[in-house]
């Protein structure tokens, strides 16, 4: 019985879905055995259960987030030597930043890719250049948009290199192309930098943000917010931690590098639908993803039961046992960025000693150096599910869940 394959015409090109190629079942297969590998020793000596991968049924138009660099690029009249540069939009090509032209993705929800290119040609249309990276001279960097996974908002951003001409008739002309468009905002970033967003926002239509809907609860995403680009799955992904969290009736949480608070609030509101309430303490370095972790537990009704601090994760928690602290959570859960958690947080965890611990990782290999530290404190490992918010990469999420070695 043969697999279903995917082609792209620009696969071999672009590099971002590498095993494209590769049957989807396959692709599962892979990443299943490669956390059999990496996790061998602790699933062996801790008699902890390693769940089977969790994929999606059909891999296709995922992602609700997309984005485009732009550039200068030679048009017909100025290869034969005069005429001006039209406007490059697309990916880079792999280990490269020379920009490969996309006009459709198979992996991103439908109509993103067009709103990409439509902003260089309504911006070519106006006369606003393109960026030339080498020079640091332009204004059109790069471009975001992203589109709900359970409402019809969808917000584009426009990075700039400083201010916009004709603002007003680009996002007239943008609004004209495509009526879904609910907010426009522009980035500015004026750094000669690989980063794609600066510091500075400004509302061009539109109330400035979109909202999205994950486990029932609604939540507010900013043009520099930090949000999973898979909702999909992202649903699955925090419902595997929700389970291991065990939400008892009672209990306090801690939710730590809780970013706009999704975690948390989907916690409190899932104990709260079977009737049990327990207490979030969000915890994020960031103040505006703190504000509005905020305003996502109000829209949801929690603000009584999930309450956000900005803090780093490791202070607040010394906080939390000095002799006037507020006392330790019954459950920390921490998601970190790719290059996991610190020592000190760990050892911060430890010293808390609350009764589980679970670990939700974009990257394995860091959650399996961290791994250790907690298990030298006296935790093992109960379970570890991975979860695929990225079909055709490598790439593989998983929620680790512990307990304390005593039983407590």
């Amino acid at each position: 019985m043969g697999y279903k394959t995917y082609t792209c015409p620009i696969a071999r090109q672009c590099g971002g879905c590498e095993w494209l190629a590769v049957p989807y079942p396959i692709q599962l297969r892979r990443k299943q055995e490669a956390m059999e590998r990496l996790f061998a020793d602790v699933l062996g000596e801790d008699g902890a259960e390693l769940s089977p991968v969790c994929g999606m049924e059909e891999p296709v138009g995922f992602r609700h987030k997309a984005a485009s660099p732009y550039a200068p690029g030679p048009s017909r009249a100025q290869r034969h030597g005069h005429g001006r540069a039209h406007m490059r939009a697309g990916f880079y090509a792999a280990g490269t930043h020379r920009i490969v032209r996309c006009d459709g993705c198979l992996v991103e929800d439908a109509g993103l890719r067009q709103v990409l290119n439509d902003v260089a040609r309504v911006a070519d249309g106006l006369g606003i250049r393109p960026y030339a990276e080498d020079r640091g001279q332009g204004t059109l960097r790069h471009a975001v948009v992203r589109s709900g996974w359970a409402t019809d908002e969808t917000m584009l951003v426009v990075v700039t290199n400083g201010e916009l001409p004709r603002s007003r008739e680009f996002v007239s002309l943008m609004r004209e192309r495509h009526p879904e468009l609910t907010t426009i905002v522009q980035n500015v970033n004026t750094r000669r930098t690989n980063a794609i967003l600066g510091r500075q926002c400004r509302t061009l239509f539109g109330p400035g943000v979109m909202h999205d809907k994950l486990l029932g609860c609604t939540f507010e995403i900013g043009p520099t917010s930090f949000y999973q680009t898979n909702p999909a799955q992202t649903e699955r992904l925090y419902s595997l931690a929700i389970a291991g969290a065990r939400l008892e009736d009672g209990i306090r949480v801690l939710d730590a590098y809780c970013g706009t608070g999704t975690i948390g609030i989907c916690a409190a509101a899932a104990a709260a639908r079977e009737g049990r309430r327990i207490e979030v303490t969000g915890v994020e370095s960031v103040p505006g993803a703190v504000a509005c972790a905020q305003r996502n537990a109000r829209a949801n009704g929690l603000e009584d039961r999930c309450g956000f601090v900005a803090d780093d994760a490791t202070h607040h928690m010394r906080s939390l046992v000095a002799p006037n602290g507020a006392g330790a959570p019954d459950v920390v859960i921490l998601d970190p960025p790719r290059a996991g958690s610190t020592p000190e947080f760990l050892r911060g965890v430890v010293d808390l000693a609350p009764r589980r611990v679970v670990y939700v990782s974009c990257n394995p290999e860091t959650q399996r150096r961290d791994l250790d530290e907690l298990r030298q404190g006296g935790y093992r490992l109960e379970s570890l599910a991975p979860v695929d918010l990225f079909p055709h990469t490598k790439h593989v999420e998983t929620v680790a869940t512990l307990v304390r070695g005593d039983g407590r």
